[in-house]
């Protein structure tokens, strides 16, 4: 079984969007886990109202604020899946995503993968498309960030379950680089298998604010010294110019 970590707040306009892509996959062992971070839309009463339909969908209520990190962590704690799959409530899953990429997990024997995604804006208008990397290291995620968030599946069999740091931006790619201490390297899919919805709000869209953050964790998380920390951010902005297409 694949569980699906999805982090919400104020969502109400896509989050209905979001659960019927997962609802749409051909792969059907699966559960989603929402945790709404004290939304102050709709967005709770619209997942109510799919829990109430399918019982692999479920919703946890936080008591507190905690940001995506510790949504997504309080997620992966009550999963009860193999493969651990990310998907934001404003993201969407293409139908074949979870088959194809669970079917590459096997044939590779891979504990960790990602594909190449489409992106969109807040129409569903498909912008550019990300294409990935058919492999990556740790050093080469030091270099640049391949993997996006809504096409990650790890396999917990083979590395336990792996929380994200209480980092207010880049944690998920921060836990990239955990899995690619642990494993060496890593095996992504080409095809574009989802799509990643950027708009005004978008943490990605704010550049100056993501590249503090992508210093942040080579400093303070990672704790590289100051002279690779400067390699590893140059390059980081290069590869950040020829990232799309």
């Amino acid at each position: 079984m694949v569980s699906i970590i999805t982090p919400l707040h104020n969502a109400d306009k896509f989050i209905a969007q979001t659960i019927e892509s997962v609802l749409a996959q051909t792969y059907q062992e699966w559960e989603m886990i929402i945790v709404d971070d004290l939304s102050l839309d709709h967005s709770a009463s619209i997942v109510e109202a799919y829990v109430q339909k399918d019982p692999r969908i479920t919703m946890i209520k936080q008591k507190q604020k905690s940001g995506p990190a510790g949504a997504r962590n309080r997620a992966i704690q009550a999963a009860q899946g193999r493969y651990i799959a990310f998907l934001d409530a404003d993201d969407l899953w293409m139908p074949e995503k979870l088959e194809k990429q669970i079917s590459f997990m096997t044939k590779y024997d891979s504990a960790f993968t990602y594909s190449s995604y489409k992106v969109i804006d807040m129409d569903n208008e498909v912008l550019t498309t990300f294409v990935t990397l058919p492999d990556i290291s740790y050093e080469s995620m030091l270099k640049t960030c391949s993997v996006g968030c809504l096409t990650a599946v790890y396999d917990r069999e083979k590395l336990g379950k792996m929380y994200m740091p209480k980092l207010p931006r880049r944690q998920d790619y921060a836990l990239w680089l955990s899995i690619l201490k642990k494993i060496g390297t890593a095996k992504g899919l080409l095809e574009p298998l989802a799509y990643y919805r950027i708009g005004q709000t978008s943490v990605s869209s704010n550049k100056i604010n993501a590249a503090a953050w992508q210093w942040k964790v080579y400093r303070d998380v990672e704790q590289l010294s100051l002279t690779k920390s400067i390699y590893y951010f140059v390059n980081y902005v290069y590869f950040g110019i020829k990232k799309y297409r």
